[in-house]
């Protein structure tokens, strides 16, 4: 146990090789899951900074605030990480539909029994 990183009061996030942490985002009013992104070091400082939610995109290759040419930002309320430091809970106020689908939340679907998809 790595009593410094899971005990104590020191932000210290334990990224990955590619140097990203996961970022899980909730509705602060409902507690429903809104998403899941990932942050750097860059992109979770500027999140503390700004107080929107900032995100590494891995498909983009650079920060991404969210909502940047939506409009629907993420207002940060709260961050938590977990006892390790792997991974960052994101409580926040939403502008609009958290997926670029336009649904409130990315997991719109689950998998039935038969293994298609359906809408919730």
């Amino acid at each position: 146990m790595d009593t410094d990183r899971e005990t104590g009061t020191t932000l210290d996030p334990r990224y990955d090789a590619a140097g990203l942490v996961t970022a899980v985002v909730t509705d602060a009013s409902t507690g429903g899951l809104l998403m899941v992104a990932h942050m750097n070091a860059d992109a979770l400082a500027a999140t503390r900074e700004s107080g929107e939610a900032i995100f590494w995109s891995r498909s983009r290759g650079r920060l991404w605030k969210k909502g940047e040419t939506s409009g629907n930002v993420l207002k940060v309320r709260e961050i938590r990480v977990d006892c390790d430091q792997d991974a960052l809970w994101v409580i926040a106020d939403a502008a609009g539909p958290a997926c670029h689908t336009g649904e409130k939340s990315c997991f719109y679907r689950r998998i039935a029994d038969n293994g298609t998809l359906e809408s919730l």
